[in-house]
């Protein structure tokens, strides 16, 4: 640790391995069941020496590589930096996770001053220029690599080369002094947001404040007063299971506008939590940065390693879903303005109202009433269907752990076995809204799986932000909550079925824009009748879900699809316009640079973007997803083809099928490009029909160009993975 960063660590900590008795990081296994972290055990104070002394460890590996006088090969370069990092491994790994999940003043202090310190790290590593000499002058072919090393080493020249190492001296200290700062950045924009978020309460007095408001969501509010305090017999937080089912059914028109406004405008209020200079300096830097590479843009940089492959192509997947998502945007618009009249009011619909007065116009066209769904969704229920999912496709098997270490009292940890009985590695889930987590909804790893260290067995942990019932009850979740958690445990199942031998290749190291194919895709199951009959099961009366019901629920899947295009694309727009853009070389503002992008696009002014760039944690608390936000809608793209695999086998669980995506895909890491490893499992490339018609917008694009096939080439905690990237190459997405 450098002088510099020791003195800018918190009071009462101490930068020596003296500082602190019995660091539970001191040891080189966790002495606990299946090998959990020691989390009852570690303290705020335990990391900062916990770190230093893992550093300096990672250091003097490296120095050892470098300065290793043998000639270069797989062995003792590649292997051996496999091999390096363990003790940082462990202490990044729980320390990033928290800071996410259960973090606290203390654990902000240390994050803002172990950010800028493992940037320098990873930079001092991928911009060494004897380990990128030993690194080119490995010899593939005379040392007779098999298919995984060979990957692995192209992988490792891929990242030096992207981080620079082929640079001159000058150009290679500024790009390392631009790694630093951007950790800075995205660690205090991280934190602002929380802030934002954990700040706000609306508070709900009396019945007036409650009006339109069903009991699952009056109990909600009133458990949220409970853990926030304050008097208050009801509130809305920023929580999105509190805010969203707000805006949803309240009657009061001003508490909504008042709701979202404070949700809209997170990161952009002013005073010590305002994100717009930081994204200002964040587009400057990232733009600088790909200009010393060699890059047009940042875009072009981040792209250059994708399935997309460019900008233009990412681009040109928007624009096709963006026209018919417009028109359709458009329909549901007039519709929703016509109940507004039909009640008596001659108000112009805006974005506070259109949640409202969709949930009336789906209950006139469907008869679906999201307070009549939700008793045959209850927690429980749903994490039993993703498991029986997981199940019948792959065999495997969840045992519930009582007495293991746990972060905080409401995770739960399964162990999950394979068919043949052989362990699998750990499952944590982590369900409810609290102060001390970010909102939102994503999978991390607090071990990842390989076998070059030994038969090392996976810790997946899904985060969510359910809204608690009340104690006692059960908590009853939205269609859409029982879909993030299908997502959420695709992508945990993604790390816990990988089937590699390198930590650079594990799990949800892959492409960007093809991680969210196992999460998307998982999705798909939820909304199949075999297993919504057997799992959706009323929380009193354990009765199925009727069926007159299921097919109502069913039949409204593509309802409001306009909007949730719009809102989503919309997003992904921004985000590369922002990183295609020089802009943020001279002050940048932010917040006008997102209305002229979205004025020239025509967005709709009754829909504000998913995510509003002064809160945009995606593309802003590390570069995870930068330029990167369209994953998803490309990702879908291949989820919406290979589901129909199943279809075309005439079975959702067919067992050869399912065996090929868990070989090709969901167990196979990064072990081949993607495109091949799509076309290892479906046999072809796809194309985006199946994706419009599952959003229900193929009839609205007539007369428009398809995209053809080739074009296409077809929540991971992106603030995690990129502070675990920072404290050593290697561990993480490629």
């Amino acid at each position: 640790m450098t002088a510099d960063t020791a003195r800018n660590l918190p009071e009462g900590t101490e930068p020596g391995r003296g500082g602190v008795q019995a660091n539970p990081f001191d040891a080189s296994d966790w002495a606990t069941p299946f090998g959990l972290p020691d989390f009852e055990a570690i303290r705020p104070e335990h990391y900062v020496p916990a770190f230093a002394h893992a550093l300096k460890a990672h250091e003097a590996e490296i120095a050892g590589i470098a300065g290793n006088e043998a000639a270069p090969s797989f062995a003792n370069t590649v292997a051996a930096m496999e091999r390096a990092g363990a003790a940082l491994d462990r202490v990044a790994n729980v320390f990033f996770n928290l800071t996410g999940s259960n973090t606290s003043p203390e654990l902000q202090a240390i994050e803002r001053a172990v950010a800028p310190q493992l940037a320098r790290h990873s930079s001092a590593i991928t911009l060494n220029p004897e380990l990128w000499a030993r690194l080119s002058a490995i010899d593939a072919e005379a040392e007779e690599l098999g298919a995984e090393e060979r990957r692995v080493l192209d992988r490792y020249r891929s990242r030096f080369r992207r981080a620079g190492a082929g640079l001159a001296a000058e150009a290679k200290t500024r790009i390392a002094e631009i790694a630093v700062r951007l950790a800075e950045l995205g660690t205090q924009f991280s934190q602002n947001v929380l802030a934002d978020e954990r700040d706000f309460v609306l508070p709900l007095n009396g019945e007036a404040d409650l009006a339109g408001l069903p009991p699952f969501l009056r109990d909600a509010a009133a458990e949220a007063a409970k853990e926030r305090g304050g008097g208050q017999s009801h509130v809305i937080t920023l929580s999105r299971s509190l805010i969203e089912p707000f805006l949803v059914f309240s009657t009061r028109r001003d508490l909504r506008a008042l709701a979202y406004a404070a949700w809209t405008r997170r990161g952009e209020n002013g005073g010590e939590t305002d994100n717009r200079a930081i994204i200002a300096e964040i587009v400057r830097l990232r733009a600088e940065r790909a200009r010393l590479l060699g890059f047009d843009s940042f875009a072009h940089l981040k792209l250059d390693d994708t399935m997309a492959g460019s900008p233009d192509a990412a681009m040109e997947l928007l624009r096709n879903v963006w026209k018919p998502a417009l028109q359709r945007a458009a329909t549901e618009r007039e519709g929703l303005q016509a109940l507004v009249r039909a009640e008596g009011h001659d108000f112009a619909l805006e974005a506070h109202d259109w949640r409202h007065y969709s949930e009336k116009l789906r209950r006139a066209e469907h008869d679906l009433d999201e307070s009549e769904i939700k008793p045959y969704l209850p927690l429980e229920g749903m994490i039993r269907a993703a498991f029986d999912t997981a199940s019948r496709l792959f065999g495997l098997a969840f045992e519930e752990l009582r007495n293991v270490p746990r972060y905080h009292q409401d995770v739960r940890t399964w162990l999950v076995r394979d068919a043949d009985g052989s362990e699998v590695g750990l499952f944590l889930g982590d369900y409810f809204a609290r102060p001390s987590k970010r909102s939102g909804a994503w999978m991390s790893a607090f071990r990842s799986q390989e076998r070059l260290n030994g038969d090392i067995r996976p810790i997946i942990v899904n985060v969510m932000n359910f809204a608690r019932a009340p104690r006692g009850e059960p908590t009853l979740l939205s269609f859409d909550d029982a879909r993030t958690l299908f997502h959420e445990f695709g992508h945990a199942l993604h790390g816990l079925l990988s089937d590699v031998t390198y930590p650079l290749l594990s799990g949800t190291a892959v492409s960007r824009d093809f991680v969210e194919l196992p999460s998307q895709l998982y999705e798909h199951w939820l909304q199949q009748p075999e297993v919504l009959r057997a799992h959706a099961r009323h929380v009193t009366t354990g009765e199925p879900m009727p069926d007159a019901l299921l097919e109502r629920l069913l039949a409204a899947a593509n309802f409001n699809q306009g909007f949730a295009t719009i809102e989503y694309a919309a997003s992904a727009i921004v985000d590369m316009t922002l990183h295609l853009s020089a802009a943020g070389e001279d002050g940048l503002d932010v917040v006008a640079f997102e209305a002229d992008a979205l004025r020239r696009i025509a967005m709709p002014a009754e829909i504000a973007a998913r995510h509003r760039a002064p809160h945009f944690a995606h593309i802003f608390s590390g570069d995870g997803y930068a330029a990167g936000y369209y994953s998803y809608l490309w990702s879908e793209v291949l989820d919406a083809d290979a589901f129909d695999a199943f279809r075309e086998a005439g079975d959702i669980f067919h067992p050869e099928t399912a065996q090929r995506l868990r070989r090709m895909i969901y167990g196979a890491g990064n072990l081949r490009d993607a495109r091949e490893a799509y076309t290892a499992f479906r046999g072809r490339l796809p194309s985006i029909e199946p994706l419009l018609k599952k959003r229900g917008l193929a009839a609205y694009r007539r007369g428009q160009r398809a995209l053809p096939p080739a074009d296409l080439g077809l929540a991971r905690d992106p603030q995690r993975s990129a502070q675990v990237r920072q404290a050593r190459l290697g561990k993480g997405e490629g």
